[in-house]
């Protein structure tokens, strides 16, 4: 996708303007970042994994979105849409709209040929900065795998990745035990990843162009 002429945009702007779409869009530092859909295999393991944690979640205090839900990292000002997101105790709003999460525990990015350099490296990078995030986890849309990044108290983050279907991961953040066999459940992988449906960057297209006056 192309970058257009960059106008600066502000937070209150892209709002206004999101708020009214037909479709989803990110924004940092003043642009705004359509994003496309994904593949059938990056849907089926999203919807596995909704399926598995409202299981586990149902009786406790924690509770989850998909990609709908939008969340703005304070620290950078990046508005974006995690893969699932799942928050315990209070949600906490950027306003009465309750359309804009601030205080996620666990964030969930399923990984696409497009996106994966941003998801583990900027992305990840706006993640950390947000105090309530305790647990990052990467699942991969190729093939059997996933890693699990847990914030210590110290600040530092100790990774545990997983590859076979019999593996597991337990989220501290949240309660939870992720059967990788849950996760994957009816995916079958293709032969050629890359042909898989290409999603946005936030280094590559800005969307919002003002009518010319």
């Amino acid at each position: 996708m192309s970058t257009l002429q960059k106008t600066f945009l502000t937070e209150e702007r892209y709002l206004e303007i999101e708020r009214k779409a037909e479709f989803k869009s990110e924004y940092y530092q003043g642009e705004m970042f359509a994003m496309a859909g994904a593949g059938w295999a990056h849907n089926l393991i999203v919807w596995n994994l909704v399926a598995e944690f409202r299981q586990q979640l149902r009786n406790g205090p924690c509770q989850g979105t998909s990609n709908d839900m939008r969340v703005r990292v304070n620290r950078s000002g990046l508005y974006t849409y995690p893969d699932i997101t799942i928050v315990c105790g209070e949600p906490q709003f950027l306003d009465e709209r309750r359309d804009t999460l601030l205080n996620p525990n666990l964030i969930v990015e399923v990984l696409s040929p497009s996106t994966e350099a941003y998801d583990r490296g900027r992305k990840f990078k706006n993640y950390r900065s947000v105090e309530s995030i305790s647990e990052y986890l990467l699942v991969s849309s190729e093939q059997v795998g996933a890693e699990l990044f847990t914030r210590h108290p110290d600040g530092s983050w100790h990774l545990i990745t997983v590859s076979r279907l019999e593996d597991s991961l337990d989220l501290q953040s949240i309660g939870c035990r992720l059967a990788l066999a849950g996760v994957y459940e009816k995916v079958e992988f293709t032969d050629s990843p890359a042909d898989a449906l290409e999603e946005a960057d936030l280094s590559a297209a800005q969307i919002y162009k003002p009518r010319d006056k």
